[in-house]
């Protein structure tokens, strides 16, 4: 397989990664009595979850097709993604029946109450266990927009990394870097326990709900222990060394923020490739940042364009700039359908599914409904748009994510205050 990769991201020939087969299995003949005819968790399962977010949407008009089902018109947000129609479903009609506006945004993975237990970390706590990063958190850009779009169970919201090359010393450290990260995990376990000591005793000391607020601190206080273990266990574990040219510089700067995506994108592929995680979010931030694009420089920054007022001028550089954004999805969905999961006649993309959305349905009037949403991979039957609720709004986005989750091997039946799922019209 031929690498599309940026130089610095090279790897020597011996450091090839491979994914293991999640499992073995004996498999029966297809037996018409057995056969479940609406729950993908009888299918073959998806091993990965990606999420991908903006901050300031997608412009609906041109994210959603005019035509329903297959062979509709590829709308212009989406136009990148023209010849891997067949690998990903657009959604409409759907939302989380939210609060407006952008304070609401990070309702995208949480449902319809903003900064609870987000879809990702619910996922997470299942799959996360057995690669060396529970989840990792990604962003691009910068600007006024949310600090997280993952909340753990207390709703506090993770820290996202925008920085590549600390992505990269991360997931393929030298042994000088993996020293001194475990030297660091040694000092954080100590400071967490000096730290909880202290807590349990205040605990005894305030009232009844302080009590209560400290008992989702000692949750978080378990579940950064329980990454700190983790990662110091295939640390330990993991004595590869990786031959590479680090990068000159990060694009961190908010005018590269599409330079960022794209680094961003191709060492999550190696992550999953690799099996260093399972699960995974990348937030598309952004502010006022004016980008030039192909040489062209577009009319007003990102938020501006977002707020278009439905001047055609600003639309056609809102179009450009999301489809912009779409073009680097596209070579991630290329990177992943180009590997070959070890043992098996699926892509990576097979394994993984791809979820790309927002929380805001259209910046410009600052609405929550009808949520731009499109679902790559994970084996789903795709190649169409399906218009959900186009009779009576009977369905929410988060049927969707139940949905996913089943498709991923979870035992859920809702998700947030969707009660069921799509498996009827989605597998």
């Amino acid at each position: 397989m031929k690498s599309s990769l940026p130089r610095f991201l090279h790897q020597a020939t011996d450091r090839r990664f491979f994914l293991r087969s999640a499992c073995a299995s004996l498999a029966l003949p297809s037996l018409e009595s057995l056969r479940a005819e609406d729950s993908p968790a009888e299918k073959q399962k998806a091993s990965n979850f990606v999420a991908i977010g903006t901050y300031l949407g997608w412009h609906p008009a041109g994210f959603f097709p005019r035509e329903e089902g297959a062979g509709y018109t590829m709308p212009p947000t989406l136009a990148p993604l023209e010849s891997q129609r067949e690998l990903f479903t657009i959604f409409s009609g759907l939302d989380h029946q939210a609060v407006g506006g952008h304070g609401g945004w990070s309702n995208f993975l949480c449902g319809q109450k903003i900064k609870t237990y987000s879809l990702d970390q619910q996922i997470a706590e299942q799959l996360g266990g057995r690669s060396q990063f529970r989840s990792l958190e990604l962003a691009a850009g910068m600007g006024e927009g949310s600090t997280s779009m993952s909340y753990n169970r207390s709703g506090v919201g993770l820290p996202m990394l925008r920085r590549p090359s600390v992505l990269f010393e991360m997931l393929f450290p030298n042994e000088e870097q993996r020293k001194r990260r475990l030297g660091r995990m040694s000092e954080n376990r100590s400071l967490l326990d000096q730290v909880r000591t202290e807590a349990r005793s205040l605990q005894k000391q305030v009232s009844q709900r302080d009590a209560d607020a400290l008992e989702q601190y000692f949750t978080s206080l378990r579940e950064v222990e329980q990454g700190i273990e983790q990662q110091s266990r295939f640390l330990k574990m993991n004595k590869r060394e990786v031959k590479v040219d680090l990068p000159p510089y990060d694009p961190i700067t908010p005018s590269e923020q599409l330079e960022a995506a794209d680094l961003l994108y191709e060492l999550l592929a190696l992550a999953l490739e690799n099996g260093s995680t399972h699960v995974a979010s990348v937030f598309l931030d952004g502010l006022g940042q004016v980008f030039t694009i192909d040489g062209h420089t577009l009319r007003s920054g990102y938020h501006g364009l977002s707020h278009h007022g439905n001047d055609p001028g600003m639309l056609k550089d809102l179009i450009l700039l999301e489809s912009s954004h779409i073009t680097c999805l596209a070579r991630f969905l290329d990177r992943l359908q180009a590997c070959q999961v070890a043992d098996s006649d699926r892509s990576l993309l097979d394994d993984t599914i791809v979820l790309v959305g927002t929380g805001l349905g259209d910046a410009a009037i600052h609405t929550n409904k009808n949520l731009p949403t499109l679902v790559a991979g994970g084996g789903f039957q795709h190649g169409r748009h399906l218009r959900v609720n186009k009779e009576k709004p009977e369905y929410l986005l988060g049927d969707l994510y139940t949905t996913l989750q089943q498709r991923l091997g979870l035992e859920v039946e809702s998700f947030s205050n969707g009660k069921g799922n799509l498996n009827h019209l989605f597998s």
